[in-house]
């Protein structure tokens, strides 16, 4: 019916000066990916494209910089250091625009390294935990590779694709990379408090994953007719799905469906998710589409940031000029919730960084990106508070903003704001 090999056998399809891409997150083919490396001999000058990958990265490894170069549409922590090894680069690409890059052929693809579900009896696989753009990366790329897995569970939605797409099937039976979250900080679970009181019945939620959306999820098991349209969920959403506090009743698009274009989380998410048709699995050009976003009404998007200035401006991406993370799909839900009737664009981050130094600043640092301008912004939300910034002049959201710093730093941030300008 198909083609079986080996993964040694299979990547020998990739040759030098190929530009390979991955699929991201969970679904990221860890025994293609590592056969791929264990090639570094043999091949020069391999572009690797991703977004964020679960699991390794051995490709990433600066002593094989003659044989791959990893180009990073979204910097995770197993190939930050390529950056700086200089075996490595960013692309700096909205998610929502991420196939067009494919599409339009602005980046050309020789080989597509994917992860899929073993084929049904009519002959087709999932994509499963993560769609993102990996059909626009099947259907430009030369070669399509995909490791074919018992455990990735079957997804409905976008990702669904016929056996004969694929050129090469790797089978194997190994567990999808798992994502634990340990419990909210007493600081996370008050800025979860916060947040919490500015969803109203009816919302429509986008949020990442991590320790503040988990503390927001828990506090909403008494809100009714939730709905969830999102780039990425985990394991919080589960509870409130089966509580029937997220059901989609209200939702704008979709409605009765809760969106999504990956997932990270334990075996409980991804055994919830297989072949579950209340879970959607759709294209980043579609979920993250803020056209689309904004047809749900009270569209809440809770996002997360590296700094944000006395004026609202936030830095997402970077630390300084050093990369850290990516653009992503802030922007894109930011905008959506902006524009949605009864929309809510959040900021939610702690007020010191580990080492105390204050994320409420006076100015951004020197190099450090923009991802939300201050136009954008409607609320940042700190464990001191929530600063409401939609429509307010820059004096009000200096006041506001400082108001929610730390109060070690209050007075050193205003005075610093003020001797700027």
């Amino acid at each position: 019916m198909y083609q079986v090999v080996s993964a040694a056998d299979a990547v020998k399809r990739i040759k030098s000066n190929n530009r390979v891409y991955v699929q991201a997150a969970a679904a990221a083919p860890q025994l293609l990916v590592k056969a791929m490396a264990d090639r570094h001999e043999e091949l020069r000058n391999v572009e690797v494209c991703h977004l964020h990958v679960e699991g390794e990265a051995p490709y990433a490894n600066p002593e094989f910089k003659d044989s791959f170069h990893v180009n990073s549409f979204f910097i995770g922590k197993n190939v930050r250091h390529t950056l700086s090894a200089g075996n490595g680069s960013y692309t700096p690409v909205f998610l929502s625009e991420l196939p067009l890059l494919f599409k339009r052929n602005i980046l050309n693809l020789d080989v597509a390294l994917i992860h899929v579900s073993f084929p049904d009896k009519h002959g087709y696989c999932s994509l499963g935990v993560s769609v993102e753009a990996t059909l626009a990366a099947i259907s430009n790329a030369k070669i399509v590779i995909a490791q074919v897995n018992k455990q990735m569970p079957r997804t409905h939605g976008d990702g669904i694709i016929h056996h004969t797409e694929i050129d090469l099937f790797v089978e194997s039976d190994e567990p999808i990379p798992i994502h634990n979250l340990g419990e909210p900080s007493a600081i996370e679970n008050k800025i979860g408090d916060y947040v919490a009181s500015l969803i109203d019945d009816e919302s429509t939620l986008q949020m990442g994953i991590g320790s503040i959306p988990n503390a927001v999820l828990s506090r909403l098991t008494n809100h009714k007719n939730l709905g969830l349209h999102t780039e990425m969920f985990s394991d919080g959403v589960i509870d409130l799905i089966l509580k029937d506090v997220i059901n989609g009743n209200f939702k704008g698009v979709n409605p009765g469906r809760a969106l999504a274009t990956f997932l990270i989380g334990t075996k409980r998410l991804y055994d919830y998710v297989d072949d579950n048709p209340f879970i959607e699995m759709r294209t980043s050009d579609y979920v993250n589409d803020a056209s689309i976003i904004k047809q749900n009404p009270k569209m809440v998007a809770i996002n997360s940031a590296i700094e944000v200035d006395l004026t609202g401006q936030v830095c997402a991406d970077s630390i300084g000029a050093k990369m850290y993370s990516g653009v992503g799909g802030q922007m894109d839900y930011i905008r959506g919730a902006s524009l949605s009737e009864g929309g809510k664009a959040i900021i939610a981050l702690p007020s010191v960084t580990k080492k105390g130094i204050s994320r409420i600043v006076a100015s951004l640092k020197p190099g450090a990106g923009v991802v939300t301008t201050r136009s954008h912004v409607h609320y940042v939300v700190t464990e001191y508070g929530i600063a409401n910034l939609y429509g307010k002049t820059i004096k009000d959201r200096v006041k506001a903003l400082v108001n929610i710093a730390h109060p070690d730093h209050k007075e050193s941030i205003d005075k610093a704001y003020f001797e700027l300008i």
